[in-house]
């Protein structure tokens, strides 16, 4: 019995659809948790489902290579994903539109306080400049962050763990936090996650609202151009 449940191991670890199931199934099982405990903060889906994959490749051996082969086409999707919240854009578009003013000023600000408040506090903890550097664009979504990184010397692989994380918490703890200091506001709300937690936070603003869905997408993609624009910048001053 034990051979036989060690060479369906061997077979089912070497079929690159083990990995894409695992994956959709325990997102598909981490959601109906997240929904059952009342959506609570921290049995966000992606957290659980990322903590579930981790221990389960440690466990098994399993190197992320391999894992990543079967996984993809999850990957694949971000790209379709990214696109589909044009949809909630288009429908908010005349509210957006209203006020042109103060999204410049919240996104510049809020933009500006993700990178500057990330670098100092790793500066005050003694980090080097390459970590100072792959930390500033957290709040901005993988793909970008990864490339401002490495343009500037910072350490890409390191950057995009600093992203998920952010996102991750920005996801469990900003509608906490947004409902403790009181802003309701949907357009609000859905700026202060796009900013701060990207496409993770724009994810999370979607059971909030559509309006909130919208200025969190919004928000999302002019911070990330915002901060390609900003980051260099400063990074030149500061480093020169």
């Amino acid at each position: 019995m034990n051979d036989r449940v060690a060479a369906l191991w061997v077979y089912l670890s070497a079929t690159p659809l083990l990995h894409l199931t695992l994956t959709v199934c325990v997102f598909v099982l981490a959601r109906r948790l997240y929904h059952r405990a009342g959506r609570n903060a921290w049995l966000n889906p992606v957290l659980v489902t990322v903590l579930f994959i981790v221990l389960f490749l440690v466990a098994t051996g399993t190197p992320y290579q391999r894992y990543f082969e079967g996984a993809q086409f999850v990957h694949f999707l971000l790209g379709p994903a990214t696109v589909a919240l044009a949809v909630p854009l288009y429908r908010q578009w005349r509210l957006m539109a209203r006020h042109p003013l103060a999204l410049l000023v919240s996104i510049t600000t809020g933009s500006l306080t993700a990178l500057l408040s990330a670098v100092l506090v790793a500066k005050l903890a003694g980090a080097g400049n390459q970590t100072l550097v792959s930390l500033a664009p957290k709040s901005v979504t993988t793909p970008v962050a990864m490339g401002i990184a490495e343009r500037l010397g910072g350490l890409p692989s390191l950057t995009a763990v600093l992203v998920i994380l952010t996102g991750i918490l920005g996801a469990a703890v900003g509608p906490w936090l947004l409902q403790r200091l009181r802003i309701t506001n949907p357009m609000a709300q859905g700026l202060a996650l796009g900013v701060a937690s990207h496409g993770i936070g724009t994810g999370r603003a979607v059971y909030l609202s559509e309006v909130a869905a919208a200025f969190a997408g919004l928000a999302m993609g002019l911070n990330g151009l915002a901060t390609a624009i900003l980051l260099p910048l400063l990074w030149g001053w500061w480093v020169g």
